[in-house]
């Protein structure tokens, strides 16, 4: 992902740390574990789904889209607010969120 121009944003971590502890603790949100577990034991035809019951942060969401650039799948998730349809880089929210 990172070759394709995706750069964490610490800024949505909310904890005082170091800013190397602020990129690992981005990489430890639940759903971006969940998609990537999905990727990995899902068919590849299938269309990978998180469910939670909070908002997506914008780390998260921004991460969603190189996903889907670098796995060549949908991936869908709905937070607290909507659903959002990840797909070929882009989200069906418009980054609206």
């Amino acid at each position: 992902m990172r070759k394709l121009g995706y750069v964490p944003d610490t800024r949505f971590v909310l904890h005082d740390m170091e800013p190397d502890q602020k990129e690992n603790a981005l990489s430890t949100h639940s759903e971006k574990l969940a998609a990537a577990f999905g990727i990995m034991k899902l068919p590849s035809s299938a269309t990978v789904r998180v469910f939670k019951n909070l908002r997506i942060c914008g780390d998260c969401h921004n991460a969603f889209k190189y996903m889907t650039k670098v796995v060549g799948r949908e991936i869908v998730v709905r937070d607290g607010k909507r659903f959002h349809h990840f797909r070929d880089g882009k989200c069906s929210c418009c980054d609206y969120w």
